[in-house]
């Protein structure tokens, strides 16, 4: 959460209904335009866009916005949500909404187009960071022209892959974004009462123009360690159901929701570190890495096998543990990592009806599959960690 945000709760009760455009289906609450986010007198979100005054588009989006609903099902709130954005991108008008949705706590960032007097919803991506949406500084927009962003009043310099990017009244100029690769965006935020000295450069990743709705695609790198991490990686096939990204399922209201954003989609502080060369049956030596990253649930891990040539392979996340369990496929086969911080006093035991250790060394061991359930365990002196695999 930024340091000068405020409870979503107060905000709800500083947005103000803007004015009823006099159209026979009027919504029964007109959305804000603009966001009441102050940094000291800095309005952070104020109505921007030519159409922000326009009090028949402002009723346009917000039927639009009320009528939307999440993948789970929960619709916007719209006392508690903002018309960040409404004017005429690329030759169609465009609606930006940062969108309260209370059902599961969530914010999102809806967008909507036109080109008569009704709009439609286009896309709209879930907020991962457990703060509201208009806590960030940057937001993604795709347009046919390429990845725009949306940058707050906070921002005095927003920086692509190929260097600078012009703004005009926050909305950006097209930035090549490749589809599923990632690209570093860097922006440079003004002295204000929460950031006296100001902050040269806050850093993010765009995991790629080509990462499907809800799931969102920038995430923080104020460490620099995200590029490195993701080198050489297909960041949509991170994001599917079986990569790490997209493994871990959200749950709402006691169920799975398959087409929610995954509970392990990636907030910040994305990083590996490398557990050393392996060798698996005919295969040639690989790196394997271990990812980790920080997400609403909580830390998560996985492991990256890096071939000499070819794609690398992946594992499915895991929840962060003393004993990390993960499970890749090499050449059709499948392997199991298991994965600890060594120590002169702990140790993993393996059953003696597991097949032979493929590596063995501190901090990691890999074994093949085992056809049936299998347990593994961390003996350390204070408590024994148990994992189990297979089945």
């Amino acid at each position: 959460m930024r340091p000068w945000a405020v409870p979503a709760a107060a905000l709800a009760l500083g947005l103000l209904a803007g004015g009823c455009a006099a159209a026979p289906a009027a919504p029964a609450t007109v959305l804000r335009a603009g966001f009441d986010t102050l940094d000291g007198t800095l309005p952070v979100w104020p109505a921007r866009g030519g159409l922000a005054g326009d009090r028949a588009a402002v009723a346009a989006v917000s039927r639009a916005v009320a009528a939307w609903r999440s993948p789970a099902g929960d619709g916007a709130y719209l006392p508690a949500s903002g018309i960040l954005w409404l004017g005429t991108a690329d030759g169609a008008r465009l609606a930006l909404v940062a969108a309260a949705v209370p059902g599961n706590g969530a914010s999102w960032l809806v967008q909507l187009s036109a080109r008569d007097s009704d709009f439609t919803v286009d896309r709209a991506v879930e907020y991962p960071d457990p703060g509201y949406l208009v806590y960030s500084d940057v937001l993604p927009v795709p347009l046919a022209s390429g990845r725009h962003y949306l940058t707050s009043t906070r921002v005095t310099r927003l920086a692509g892959p190929a260097g600078d990017v012009s703004v005009s009244d926050g909305l950006s100029a097209p930035v090549t974004v490749p589809a599923c690769a990632p690209a570093a965006l860097t922006a440079a935020l003004r002295a204000t009462d929460s950031l006296p000295q100001g902050k040269a450069a806050d850093r993010m990743i765009d995991l790629g123009a080509g990462i499907a709705a809800p799931r969102y695609p920038l995430v923080g790198d104020d460490s620099d360690t995200a590029r490195a991490a993701l080198k050489g990686l297909d960041t949509c096939s991170l994001g599917t159901r079986e990569g790490p990204f997209g493994s871990v399922e959200r749950r709402i209201a006691g169920r799975e929701e398959a087409a929610s954003m995954p509970a392990s989609w990636p907030i910040d502080r994305l990083a590996s570190r490398s557990l050393g060369d392996v060798t698996l049956g005919s295969n040639p030596s690989a790196e394997l890495d271990q990812l980790s990253w920080r997400t609403d649930s909580g830390v998560m891990t996985a492991v990256v096998l890096r071939p000499p040539t070819g794609p690398p392979s992946f594992s499915a996340a895991d929840r962060f543990n003393p004993l990390q369990s993960y499970e890749f496929e090499v050449g059709g086969r499948t392997y199991v990592a298991l994965v600890w911080r060594a120590a002169p006093d702990s140790s993993v035991s393996v059953p003696s009806e597991t097949a032979a250790r493929l590596v063995d060394r501190p901090g990691l061991v890999v074994v093949a599959k085992p056809a049936g359930e299998q347990t593994y365990s961390l003996v350390t002196p204070d408590k024994t960690y148990y994992r189990s695999v297979g089945g």
